[in-house]
């Protein structure tokens, strides 16, 4: 077996560190928008924001395959060096974009009274947030071609496009946030209005730097490509597979917050906190996850198994490192975080009670964060959607038998959702090798 070269680690970091830097501006729009809305006079115009951005947030990363398959088809794409399937992957993707978010569009009042009525609120929330929402929904073309231009740029390891679209789009946001509550008094319409401009923008930036791109890959478009259904037949294939895969992760979550919820204030407060601390964590285990992504992908398509092999051990190094840290890291100074997010006493003596699950889920997620990018890159999403859905039932199974012990039942059956998630992929992972991904003695 090769020793993973130092050239596989620059890899790996010169991937990951822009993905890593573009998650950490995310929580630092969400901040921006609570401090805006959250001063002002009436707390519904904060609690409607709070309502319709958690409606959008699960909306459109329900069709976040967009920029999942993106990347894994064009990473392979790059390794076989077949330019006109690169040029017309980010051509099919904008297309598709473009169709969903004009197909959300069209339907936009039965799915958001249907989102709002699921989150539930006040009338005068519930009022307010409905508002927010139809404006929000406009920018749905914009986010969704942004998931295809990003995963399209990281198929050929290019990640510093991820970067820069994040900080165009959250960076106007804040500016148009400030402009338009403090400004023009518009509430939290005003802060849709942003984001609607702000998406749309980096969406404008992503196009030409796609169109630059293009003039590098060299080629020339054939209409039968773009506009025959069979030619999607690959992309659909992948990305129906992931859409699934996606729903089911995105009801796993949505069903601890529920569950939490339904116990207490205090309990939903506290479960909200310590999963903030679960989502720092993700922040560097998607960055390395997303190298995966690109860096096997291209092995896969080349067929060079020496460089796949590489490429996983080095990826797998730097994922576990995260996972022990962020685990020392809160072993060590976890009470400390959690006053940082709260400073209600009721809040945070509660949260300390649970912080121990906290502490070993980056041991137990990092396998399923690092093998979810192995498999994109590989093609494999099949077997992503398929141990997804035993690892809900498994999940959902748990809630059931330990019902009884609370809050603590909730965090065992989470716990054991991301065991089942990480475990079952390595089963596949460990067949897959033996089958197809052992072609030489390097294999991983």
């Amino acid at each position: 077996m090769l020793s993973t070269s130092p050239n596989a680690f620059a890899k790996v970091w010169r991937l990951s560190w822009p993905i890593i830097l573009s998650n950490i501006t995310v929580p630092l729009l969400g901040l921006v928008d609570t401090a805006v809305v959250g001063h002002l006079s009436d707390a519904r115009y904060l609690a409607a924001v709070t309502l319709g951005a958690t409606l959008f947030s699960f909306l459109f990363w329900g069709f976040g395959f967009l920029r999942m398959g993106t990347t894994g088809l064009t990473s392979q794409a790059v390794g076989r060096e077949d330019s006109s399937a690169v040029r017309h992957l980010i051509g099919q993707s904008l297309l598709m974009a473009l169709g969903i978010g004009l197909a959300l569009i069209a339907f936009s009042t039965p799915l958001i009274e249907f989102g709002l009525w699921l989150l539930q609120g006040s009338s005068d929330t519930q009022a307010l947030a409905a508002s927010y929402a139809h404006i929000r929904i406009l920018s749905a073309p914009a986010v969704l071609a942004n998931y295809a231009i990003i995963g399209w740029f990281l198929g050929q390891q290019n990640s510093r496009v991820t970067l820069l679209l994040m900080v165009t789009s959250n960076t106007i946001n804040i500016v148009l946030d400030l402009w338009f509550v403090l400004g023009f008094g518009l509430k939290s319409d005003g802060v849709a209005t942003a984001t609607v401009i702000a998406d749309y923008s980096a969406c404008t930036l992503g196009l030409l730097l796609v169109a630059r791109q293009l003039a590098s890959v060299g080629g020339h478009w054939q209409p039968e490509r773009l506009f025959r259904w069979r030619a999607y037949g690959e992309l659909f294939r992948v990305n129906h597979h992931l859409f699934v895969r996606t729903l089911c992760l995105l009801f796993a979550m949505a069903f601890f917050t529920a569950q939490g919820a339904r116990m207490d204030t205090v309990t939903l407060a506290a479960n909200a906190v310590l999963m903030q601390l679960v989502m720092m964590t993700s922040y560097g285990l998607d960055g390395f996850a997303n190298a995966a992504e690109a860096l096997t992908g291209k092995a896969v398509g080349a067929g060079d198994w020496d460089a796949f092999g590489r490429d996983v051990r080095a990826c797998t190094l730097f994922s576990l490192l995260t996972a022990v840290t962020a685990s020392l890291a809160f072993l060590g100074f976890g009470n400390e975080l959690i006053g940082l997010l709260t400073d209600i006493d009721e809040v945070r003596d509660y949260a300390a009670t649970y912080l121990p699950w906290v502490i070993i889920l980056p041991l137990v997620a990092v396998w399923s964060y690092l093998l979810d990018g192995i498999f994109i890159g590989a093609i494999q999403t099949r077997a992503m959607r398929d141990t997804m859905v035993i690892s809900l039932a498994i999940y959902l199974a748990c809630w059931l038998m330990t019902r009884p012990l609370d809050n603590t039942g909730l965090w065992l059956s989470f716990t054991m959702f991301m065991l089942v998630r990480s475990a079952s992929l390595g089963l596949v992972y460990r067949r897959k090798r033996r089958a197809q991904w052992c072609r030489s003695s390097s294999s991983p």
